[in-house]
């Protein structure tokens, strides 16, 4: 494979690897250990729709509507 001799795309390779590793070192460094926590109760709630202890599908499987 030849070197490209077009110095645009030399140097836009260049500013994306090195976005790409300056994301990588930020995402490293602030958001790796980062958790966040979901269950049901809450999910629900944010949508705006209840959960249900035993949810069971309206129709058996293999059964049409």
């Amino acid at each position: 494979m030849k070197a490209t001799r077009d110095p645009l795309a030399r140097h836009l390779a260049i500013a994306v690897a090195l976005k790409l590793a300056a994301l990588a070192v930020l995402w490293w460094a602030f958001v790796r250990d980062e958790r966040v926590g979901v269950d049901a109760d809450r999910a629900a709630a944010h949508l705006g729709a209840s959960v249900e202890a035993s949810a069971s599908p309206s129709a058996r499987s293999g059964e049409q509507p």
